[in-house]
């Protein structure tokens, strides 16, 4: 019994261990993902030709952020230095995949590392939870702050710089994060909410929410409405509406900071 004792803690010792992950990044869809390829948009290619996303976050894209490329080739070699080579669990909530097909993960190397809080940590990511996603939003966001207050990676370009309302004129097709209060919400005639940053929406800045989603923020408790007189931080593409825009699809994209 003693020698099967010991044979068992030696092959324990020697079998690579499942790392604790947070309980938001869901259950592992794929484990033990080995990676051939990393596309330029950080999709992770496995070797049985199936894709990997990596959910919440957006990696810096050089000329596409009108910023530097440096930037985003650090950001690459980060990814590529934690995902070729070893094994790769990926956790997964529904929906799973989106349109391509790409399995959306919350991705952990076998000793731990969470790709997106590395990446995210280190200034070399912004967080980006898209409309019908939100998963682990709380420690993104917390990992961004700190990241942002450091100057770390991409904050310690102005590029990347946090937006006030009155600045984003030159930033129509890029993906922003704003810092305003909401002077006004107010119910568009299609069912929507419109938080207006400004008298003007012609010239202002305004977060859009449509029909639809407002549905989708009362489902998770949040009333749009309430938003108003609200300091916020919110992030997006920024269209051109009249004023500048960013659309918004569910209350964890918003971030209260008062």
């Amino acid at each position: 019994m003693r020698i099967w004792f010991f044979v068992l803690a030696a092959v324990a010792l020697m079998t690579p261990s499942l790392a604790a992950a947070p309980s938001c990044a869901g259950d592992i869809e794929i484990g033990t993902a080995h990676i051939v390829r990393i596309e330029k948009n950080g999709v992770l290619v496995m070797t049985d030709g199936r894709a990997l996303k990596l959910e919440g976050i957006r990696l810096p894209a050089g000329s596409q952020d009108h910023a530097p490329q440096a930037i985003a080739d650090r950001a690459f070699a980060e990814l590529e230095s934690l995902a070729r080579g070893g094994a790769l669990d990926a956790r997964a909530v529904w929906p799973k995949e989106d349109r391509y097909d790409r399995v959306r993960s919350q991705i952990f190397t076998r000793d731990g590392v969470w790709l997106q809080l590395d990446l995210v940590q280190k200034g070399l990511a912004r967080v980006e939870l898209l409309p019908d996603r939100g998963e682990c939003n709380r420690e993104l966001y917390a990992a961004e702050a700190e990241a942002r207050k450091a100057g770390l990676g991409l904050w310690a370009d102005p590029a990347y710089a946090t937006r006030l309302i009155e600045q984003l004129g030159p930033d129509i097709g890029t993906f922003q994060i704003v810092v305003g209060r909401v002077v006004r919400a107010a119910v568009h005639p299609q069912g929507g909410v419109f938080l207006n940053f400004g008298a003007d929406w012609k010239r202002d800045f305004t977060v859009s929410i449509s029909a639809g989603d407002v549905k989708t923020f009362k489902t998770m408790g949040v009333d749009p409405l309430n938003y108003e007189g609200k300091l916020i931080r919110v992030r997006g593409v920024v269209q051109a509406m009249g004023g500048p825009v960013i659309a918004v699809g569910n209350p964890k994209q918003i971030e209260l900071l008062q």
